[in-house]
């Protein structure tokens, strides 16, 4: 077909226009990186050819042939947990769509061919969407908008798998130090119940006693079988942060430390919290960026309120016999604002913006709220696990001491003494439920400062 020139140069900006969008070299993943590093301090990867991912297995590979530390276990997810790869994907969703927005839509061509006794009626013509062209930069504004919002909330992700990873280790090397407490204690009820059976046959006890030796035994028998399976279960949900598909075979070994680390001597005091619900909050960032999306939304429901449809272009038209010479002109086509003049879709916007608006005021008052109860529970399990390590595992060690010496003495019988090594491990496995509670919260409260926590009405010690 052909066109008049002054029209063809008019398409060919169109076309420069409408091809300027294209994909980023990184697909917008550097960002993502570069704040993990800065609120964690830890790498995260995405491969996508084979020696990429060759890369980020040698390196797992590497992290998991020594014991694991906490920091060890969260660089590890980071890099190999599959959901959270998963997720990076979503930023090639969302760049899709910034792309897709800053290209014009195809022009369109309409052809009409009718004739009859040697005459003929034939129209050809080519339109664009105008309104695309004028609201493109709405537009893409709008979906620049939302890819921030995908790259924040990719943010949230790492930061979240980060924090579940750090509760899941401790929870694991709690788990097999208690595990070890309780067959200590099921080890001392067993030669209780065992010699108090002896001296029962040998006319030295009666079977009330005995029964009551027989039944700790037994109950600290369960207690042991229920610290495996916490054993058990903390290790395999470790494992499944990990994504470590065979954590007890030989390729893939899963070491963790024997003991949890000391507890700090004392705890940083509570920071800014205006300052890091303004500034570190990764929640409230997407939130604020879901704000200038839906303004920038608005302003481009108001400016098509009454004209959302409008589309133009040129035309040509033969009337008359086959020789006949082509008439040149333009269509345009648009919608008449009579039933619908667009107020409907200007009320929900503006209802959607005031929604977003109030959610992130109370989203503001959550998250001092989160920080403030946070830091409550850091500071006053630390106090907790504390008191428990200096006063009470001494004075139970005191006991057990005392009572080494009246046994020797003749002053006290043997299941006295069994009695109080008993209540002196008690008390170590005590305590090691007070450190993994200490360490929870620690971090749960420093999660707080970078997002939302999760639900945190409970405490974890």
């Amino acid at each position: 077909m052909q066109i008049p020139k002054p029209q063809t140069g008019v398409i060919l900006a169109l076309l420069a226009i409408g091809g300027c969008a294209n994909f980023s070299r990184d697909g917008g993943f550097d960002p993502v990186a570069q704040a993990t590093r800065a609120h964690l301090g830890k790498q995260i990867l995405w491969p996508r050819t084979d020696g990429e991912r060759a890369r980020s297995g040698a390196q797992v590979a590497e992290i998991l042939s020594r014991p694991l530390s906490i920091d060890d276990a969260v660089q590890v997810a980071l890099l190999n947990n599959r959901e959270l790869q998963a997720a990076f994907e979503q930023l090639g969703v969302s760049e899709a769509d910034l792309v897709q927005a800053g290209r014009l839509p195809n022009p369109r061509f309409d052809f009409r061919h009718a004739g009859a006794a040697g005459q003929y009626d034939i129209e050809e013509s080519v339109s664009f969407n105008v309104v695309s062209l004028l609201t493109m930069s709405y537009r893409r504004d709008i979906e620049q908008r939302r890819f921030a919002q995908t790259q924040a909330g990719l943010e949230q992700r790492v930061l979240a798998l980060a924090r579940e990873t750090r509760s899941a280790y401790v929870a694991a090397v709690a788990a097999r130090e208690s595990a070890a407490y309780h067959e200590q204690v099921s080890s001392a009820a067993t030669a209780g119940a065992e010699l108090a059976r002896r001296m029962v046959s040998a006319g030295n006890w009666n079977r009330i006693d005995q029964a009551r030796e027989r039944a700790f035994e037994l109950e600290s028998q369960q207690g042991v079988e229920r610290a495996r399976y916490i054993e058990i279960a903390s290790r395999e949900k470790l494992i499944r942060l990990l994504s470590l598909p065979n954590a007890s075979g030989a390729d893939t070994p899963l070491h963790l430390a024997d003991r949890l680390p000391e507890l700090p001597t004392a705890i940083e005091a509570l920071p800014d919290v205006e300052q890091y619900v303004l500034e570190s909050r990764v929640d409230l960032q997407i939130q604020r960026l879901r704000l200038d999306e839906l303004a920038r939304s608005l302003d481009l429901t108001h400016s098509t309120r009454f004209l959302n449809v409008l589309e133009a272009g040129p035309t040509r038209i033969k009337q008359g016999p086959a020789g006949a010479a082509y008439e040149s002109g333009f269509v345009l086509s648009f919608e008449v604002p009579i039933f619908d003049s667009g107020a409907a879709r200007l009320k929900r916007a503006e209802a959607i913006y005031a929604q977003a608006l109030d959610a992130f005021a109370q989203a503001a008052i959550d998250a001092r709220s989160q920080i403030r109860q946070a830091y409550a529970s850091y500071r006053a399990a630390h106090k907790l696990a504390i008191q428990q390590r200096d006063e009470i595992l001494p004075l139970r060690k005191s006991v057990a001491d005392q009572n080494l010496l009246r046994y020797n003495a003749s002053l006290i019988s043997i299941f006295e003494l069994l009695s109080g090594a008993r209540d002196q491990a008690a008390g170590v496995d005590d305590y090691i439920q007070s450190a993994r509670g200490f360490w929870i919260a620690k971090s749960e409260f420093e999660a707080s400062l970078l997002g939302d926590p999760g639900d945190s009405r409970t405490t974890t010690w």
